[in-house]
């Protein structure tokens, strides 16, 4: 048995955990301040629900999903994206008779096979918004101005959003038959793959990753070449609102996404400091998925980023952006009725929401001292038996080398004022 994880799998701990918690921090509160509640839906669902939803042209569906046979002879899939599972939710818990509309965000664990890079895994992560019951482009612009309040946040500010509309369903099919008429001109210069693509969803080809397939698609018409008046007047809308809000973006008619349920509005926020996957959130419309998986019509918009990606791109700008780790107090020991005391006093400050440390090692005064420097502990205190028979104690600021003494009584008080003021 090998003792390593699994290729595009990752332990997350130590510093980098840091990242992550500060991270999930900034968005539990980013998200409470735009009025969207959280949903955790299950790591895996029934394999139908992402073929529906996804779309069986796709290459998530195709190549990259993580699908088996459990005992009771289901077809289940770990989950390659959450957006269907949480419309599966949205439909199973009848949110929509709920007052509208439904906001639900979520951070959650995703599984696709694919080749391992930087900012991609095959277990990664996701951070989420899903808007369901309106039409609505100021929902679109919400949605968007959700995920620009983020990454200023986080202090990414290295990114361009990138806007385009797909349209509606008419829309799409008047553009997909124009697509294929060009496509079949360029048909003998694509790959094997989009000249498949062609026949089931030419909109999939503009998607491919071959630089010799980009080159020829280079002329390739526009879906704004097919918006109708009400798609057309959606975008142009929702186009002023982020004006009005301060939010720039860049036009960009090759931003289709790489599912297939979504309509009219699609974007991305794209990073130039992590190279070709410069993608660190994208998203869009999606007015048909509720339709497609079994419910009644339902518009919706959302988007997910990459937890990994954020990752990279907010170290990648902000070499500092925490703090390093720190504990408020270490409290050292001599001798075994000074251990005690120690661990008690220890567990009493815990319980005034200090962190405190001691000795778990037997280790000397002199290396118990190293260990509170090791830990960037803040304020230190040595007992012995001199200590205890005084009843006095040295509180030690680490920084400085100031001492002040304090009555043992009254130890876990003062301590408590003093580390409560340093945080004020």
């Amino acid at each position: 048995m090998e003792l390593r994880a699994l290729k595009g799998t990752k332990d997350i701990f130590g510093e980098e955990m840091r990242k992550w918690l500060d991270m999930e921090e900034i968005i539990r509160g980013l998200c409470d301040d735009f009025c969207f509640n959280q949903i955790r839906t299950p790591m895996f669902e029934f394999t139908n629900l992402f073929k529906r939803g996804v779309g069986e042209t796709t290459d998530v569906v195709n190549k990259e999903m993580y699908s088996f046979t459990d005992k009771g002879n289901n077809d289940i899939t770990l989950k390659p994206e959450s957006t269907a599972a949480v419309v599966r939710a949205f439909l199973e818990h009848s949110m929509y008779a709920d007052t509208q509309p439904t906001k639900l965000y979520y951070i959650s664990p995703t599984f696709r096979y694919e080749r391992p890079q930087a900012g991609r895994q095959r277990q990664f992560h996701q951070f989420g918004v899903e808007m369901f019951g309106t039409d609505s482009p100021t929902a679109d612009a919400e949605v968007i101005a959700l995920g620009s309040t983020l990454l200023k946040r986080l202090g990414i500010n290295k990114v361009e959003l990138h806007l385009n509309s797909l349209g509606g369903p008419e829309c799409r099919k008047k553009y997909n038959e124009t697509l294929k008429n060009f496509l079949y001109e360029k048909r003998e210069h694509l790959c094997p793959l989009c000249q498949e693509r062609m026949e089931k969803n030419p909109l999939r080809v503009l998607d491919c990753k071959n630089p010799e397939c980009q080159e020829h698609l280079q002329n390739a018409p526009t879906t704004l070449d097919s918006l109708d008046e009400g798609c057309r007047a959606h975008f142009e809308e929702l186009q002023s609102l982020l004006t009005a809000m301060g939010i720039p973006f860049v036009i960009d008619p090759g931003i289709v996404r790489g599912l297939d349920y979504y309509t009219k509005t699609v974007f991305e926020f794209v990073s130039n400091d992590i190279g070709a996957q410069g993608t660190v959130c994208g998203g869009g419309r999606y007015d048909r998925l509720v339709d497609e998986i079994g419910g009644k019509h339902v518009p919706a918009v959302g988007f997910g980023a990459g937890m990994e990606r954020l990752v990279i791109v907010r170290d990648a700008e902000n070499k500092d952006a925490l703090k390093p780790a720190a504990r408020d107090i270490f409290i050292g020991f001599r001798g075994d009725v000074a251990k005690v005391e120690a661990i008690k006093l220890v567990n009493l400050l815990r319980q005034e929401g200090i962190s405190a440390e001691t000795d778990h090692l037997a280790r000397s005064i002199k290396a118990q001292m190293k260990y509170a420097n090791k830990i960037n502990a803040r304020y230190s205190a040595i007992i012995g038996e001199s200590e205890l028979e005084n009843g006095e104690i040295q509180l030690k600021e680490m920084e400085s080398g100031d001492a002040v003494t304090i009555p043992l009584n009254q130890f876990v008080q003062v301590v408590k004022n003093t580390i409560k003021g340093v945080e004020d």
